[in-house]
C-alpha cells in the first residue's frame, strides 16, 4: 500500500528542524511519521491530551518516558494522565513487587514532569478535566475514547501509547478518521424495541449490550435506536467500556441522548445503512459470552472498570450497608485518588470498608500485578475485567450485576438473579 506524503506546516517543519527544541522535534518527527497510517495527508491542532502511556509495561515504556523528559519535554495542552502500572500508596497491601512499583513509580513522575495532569484514572471524563463539544483532542485509553467521542461529542482517533504523549507535546495529529464529521456518521442501526422496559432501565444491561456491540458490529459506528430512558453517566461508561474491549469500538451514538444523535437522520448524517433488530436471544447470548466458568466459588469480586465513580460507591454503599463480605471472598475496587477521597467525605468508603471491602487506586488489576501470579475465580460486573481477565489475569469469570457481585460477596458463593433476562 502506498502511504500520501504528509503536508507539513511550516510551524511543523521548524518543529522538526529542532527549532523548539530536541523533545518537540522527537515529537514531531512520530507524529509526522505514523499520520499517513491514519490516512491523513496533513495534521490539525488539539487542544487536550488523555494519555495512556502511563501504564509501565517493561523497561521499554520507562525508558521512553524517562528519555523524553531528559530531552526536556512538555505537554503543549492540558494533558491527563490514564492509570499507572501501580497503586503508589497501596501497593504493599498487593503481591506487587517492589522493583515493579520502583519502577512504575518513576514513570509515573516522568510524566509528572512533562506536566501531566496527575488524575491517574481511566474515566477522565468523570472528573473537572473532560473536554466538551467538538473539542478536538488526542486520546489513548479505549473506554475514555469512546465516552469522549459518543457521550462528550469531543473528537479523537484510538491514539496508541506512545503516540499519544508525542501528540500532547506538538499539540498535532493526524488530520483523518473521527477528527473529521463525515467520518462520524452511524454505519449500523441497532434497534432495541425487542428490549423490555425495565431491561433497559437496569445498569445490568449495559456491559452486554456494550460487549454484543463491539463483538457483533467491529468497524462499526453503532447508532441504537429506541432506548426511551436516557442512560445515566456510569450506563453509557459502561456501554462503551464494552463495546471498546471486545469489538475496538471507537464511537456510538444512542438517538435522543448523545449528542450527535438528536434523531436517526443526524445520527446517518442523511445516509442509509442496515438495520438490525437486536433480540433478547441475542443478548443473552451475549450475556453468558462474559462469564467463562460453572464453578460455584470465587475467590474475588472485582468492581470498577473503568474506575468506580461517585454515584457507583453511593450504590455500592446501599447494598452493603450493615452486612459482612465471606471470609472467603476479597471485595475489590478499583478507583481513582479524587473519587476515593470524595467517597471518604460523604461516609460512603467508610461503609464499603466495614463491610470488609477493599479500594485501591491510581491504576487496576489489568496493568498491575497485584493479584501475583496465582489463578483466581473472580465475579463481576463490568464487561471490560470479564473480556479481558481470562487472558491478563489467568482468570475464570463470571458475569453479573452489582447487587449479584453484593450478593456473592456475602454468600461467598454464586448468586445471580437472572428474572430481568428471562
Amino acid at each position: 500500500m502506498e502511504l500520501p506524503m504528509v503536508d507539513l506546516t511550516d510551524a511543523d517543519e521548524a518543529a522538526l528542524a529542532g527549532e523548539r527544541g530536541p523533545a518537540v522535534r522527537f515529537a514531531m518527527s512520530v507524529v509526522a511519521r505514523m499520520a499517513p497510517f491514519f490516512g491523513a495527508d496533513e495534521l490539525l491542532d488539539i487542544t487536550a491530551a488523555h494519555i495512556d502511556s502511563t501504564v509501565y509495561m517493561g523497561e521499554s515504556t520507562l525508558e521512553f518516558a524517562e528519555r523524553l523528559v531528559d530531552l526536556g519535554a512538555r505537554v503543549a495542552v492540558p494533558s491527563t494522565l490514564n492509570v499507572s502500572g501501580v497503586d503508589e500508596h497501596g501497593w504493599r497491601q498487593w503481591s506487587v513487587p517492589p522493583d515493579w512499583a520502583m519502577k512504575a513509580q518513576r514513570q509515573m513522575r516522568a510524566y509528572e514532569a512533562m506536566g501531566c495532569i496527575p488524575t491517574w484514572t481511566c474515566a477522565p471524563y468523570q472528573t473537572d478535566y473532560s473536554p466538551s463539544f467538538g473539542q478536538q483532542i488526542a486520546s489513548g485509553e479505549s473506554n475514555a475514547i469512546v465516552y469522549f467521542n459518543s457521550v462528550v461529542g469531543a473528537r479523537t482517533e484510538r491514539y496508541p501509547d506512545l503516540l499519544d504523549i508525542c501528540a500532547a507535546i506538538v499539540g498535532r495529529v493526524p488530520k483523518a478518521g473521527l477528527h473529521l464529521r463525515e467520518n462520524r456518521a452511524g454505519t449500523i442501526v441497532l434497534n432495541l424495541d425487542k428490549v423490555p422496559t425495565a431491561l433497559a432501565c437496569d445498569d445490568s444491561l449495559y456491559p452486554v449490550l456494550g460487549h454484543f456491540m463491539g463483538s457483533r458490529f467491529a468497524g462499526h459506528v453503532p447508532v441504537v435506536d429506541g432506548l426511551v430512558n436516557r442512560p445515566t453517566d456510569d450506563q453509557f461508561k459502561a456501554l462503551g467500556a464494552g463495546a471498546a474491549s471486545s469489538g475496538a469500538t471507537a464511537m456510538f451514538h444512542v438517538v435522543g441522548h448523545t449528542p450527535e444523535a438528536p434523531d436517526l437522520q443526524e445520527a446517518l448524517q442523511g445516509g442509509e445503512v442496515p438495520v438490525h433488530t437486536v433480540s433478547m436471544s441475542e443478548l443473552r447470548t451475549a450475556r453468558e459470552e462474559l462469564t467463562t466458568t460453572s464453578d460455584t466459588l470465587v475467590d474475588v469480586v472485582l468492581l470498577g472498570s473503568p474506575h468506580f465513580s461517585v454515584e457507583e460507591f453511593s450504590r455500592l454503599r446501599d447494598l452493603v450497608s450493615g452486612r459482612r463480605c465471606h471470609e472467603s471472598v476479597q471485595l475489590v475496587v478499583t478507583s481513582s485518588r479524587i473519587v476515593r477521597e470524595i467517597a471518604a467525605r460523604n461516609g460512603t468508603l467508610d461503609e464499603v470498608l466495614r463491610f470488609g471491602g477493599k479500594v485501591t487506586v491510581d491504576t487496576c488489576p489489568l496493568t498491575t500485578p497485584m493479584f501475583g501470579s496465582r489463578e483466581t475465580r473472580l465475579m463481576t460486573n463490568s464487561a471490560k475485567y470479564a473480556y479481558y481477565a481470562p487472558g491478563l489475569l489467568k482468570a475464570s469469570v463470571v458475569y453479573g450485576s452489582l447487587s449479584d457481585c453484593v450478593e456473592t460477596a456475602v454468600s461467598g458463593s454464586i448468586r445471580i438473579d437472572d428474572s430481568l433476562w428471562r
